[in-house]
């Protein structure tokens, strides 16, 4: 504001600002004012970025109102046995108190974990409400350590698990979520912002897996008009590829995405920007087969 204040004093409102010539690393580049204008390459890959949550935001909400319409209702009307009206590894089982008691206490608090994390993307939120922003972030980091640590006992102790490589690509996403989350907290505490930040995004992206798995799930379906490679126990050739997408392509995506932000090329950024586009129209997919054929169905019958 400051500075467009200044050009108006300067030349008027009908003048053009004489262009600043800056120094950078030898080259002299010229500038409308003498703030670092943003490129259009720029602005393009920070748009895709932003399209990309704004859906996830979308498929997010629906998530957490799955959760909290189906298995909310019927934990708080003492209805153990109907987690089993849906198709569940392994739900309810008579007699297992804490195995009933981990597995209602990790669906729940992962829909406390997805509103928080989204919430915790928000700059907005960074920067009017910093405390808020901790002690989401905080909330957020320990429900996952204990979904993590819940989803690994009850695939591998409860048995809730229909095939071995199912089974592992799962424990792998859960050990990623504890050492990611790990490093986050240790960059926030050592005030390490920068860092902090990078880990908390891919935290965000490996916490969210299980939700990653639903969206790659559906769009296969989708694209392939049926589950194709596909059988019961989710150990098919198509099953095996859907697990690797959901549970790595996601952080890999977003690495991809920083390093065409940091990229000075604008070709680079653009071609970002356009793999960005190609990955929200894939989550959008899977958005849409979700909460059609998996999620809406439930709470409505």
């Amino acid at each position: 504001m400051a500075d467009t204040q200044i050009g108006k004093t300067l030349f008027g409102p009908r003048s053009r600002p004489l262009p600043i010539i800056i120094k950078a690393k030898g080259r002299f580049m010229p500038t409308n004012d003498g703030a670092a204008a943003t490129s259009w390459p720029e602005r393009f890959l920070h748009g895709t970025g932003t399209l990309w949550f704004l859906v996830a935001v979308v498929g997010q909400f629906a998530f957490v109102v799955f959760i909290l319409a189906y298995y909310g209702t019927r934990t708080a009307a003492g209805d153990y046995p109907g987690w089993n009206d849906k198709n569940l590894i392994m739900g309810y089982v008579e007699g297992d108190f804490w195995g009933n008691v981990s597995f209602g206490v990790h669906v729940l608090l992962a829909a406390v974990m997805t509103f928080g994390g989204i919430f915790q993307l928000i700059p907005a939120m960074r920067r009017h409400f910093p405390a808020v922003h901790r002690w989401n972030g905080r909330i957020f980091l320990a429900i996952a350590m204990i979904l993590s640590f819940t989803g690994i006992g009850m695939t591998w102790l409860r048995g809730a698990n229909l095939a071995v490589i199912a089974g592992a690509m799962t424990s792998i996403n859960g050990l990623m979520i504890i050492v990611f989350g790990a490093l986050t907290f240790r960059y926030a505490v050592a005030r390490k912002i920068a860092i902090h930040e990078r880990w908390a995004m891919r935290t965000f992206m490996v916490a969210n897996g299980v939700w990653f798995f639903r969206l790659s799930i559906m769009a296969w379906v989708v694209l392939n008009q049926g589950p194709r490679w596909m059988n019961s126990t989710l150990s098919g050739p198509g099953d095996i590829l859907v697990a690797g997408i959901a549970y790595f392509l996601p952080v890999i995506s977003l690495e991809i995405y920083q390093a065409g932000k940091r990229s000075r090329s604008g070709g680079t950024k653009i071609l970002t920007g356009l793999y960005v586009i190609a990955m929200t129209l894939l989550t959008a997919i899977g958005i849409f087969g979700a909460i059609a054929f998996m999620w809406l169905p439930d709470i409505t019958s």
